[in-house]
């Protein structure tokens, strides 16, 4: 079985080798059919200490590092630019 994989911003870097990223999910509503978007956040394992808030990045599962933590950074698809 593959492994699932996800497109996120990372929203936080204050801890050392984790990154929080928020993906989005858009889904339709089956009686209503409103589009509507669910957020969930994810702690990721990040061995390269070079990413920062903003940046667009690619997460995948992988088996748990601790407790919370069961994804890890594949790569960083965009740079934040400030």
């Amino acid at each position: 079985m593959s492994k699932k994989k996800r497109i996120g911003i990372v929203i936080s870097v204050k801890s050392q080798k984790t990154i929080n990223v928020q993906t989005q999910i858009k889904y339709q509503h089956p009686k209503y059919l409103k589009t509507l978007i669910k957020t969930k956040n994810y702690m990721a394992h990040n061995t390269d200490v070079n990413c920062q808030c903003g940046d667009i990045v690619l997460i995948e599962e992988c088996p748990p590092k601790s407790k919370r933590k069961a994804w890890e950074l594949k790569k960083i698809l965009k740079k934040y630019n400030n």
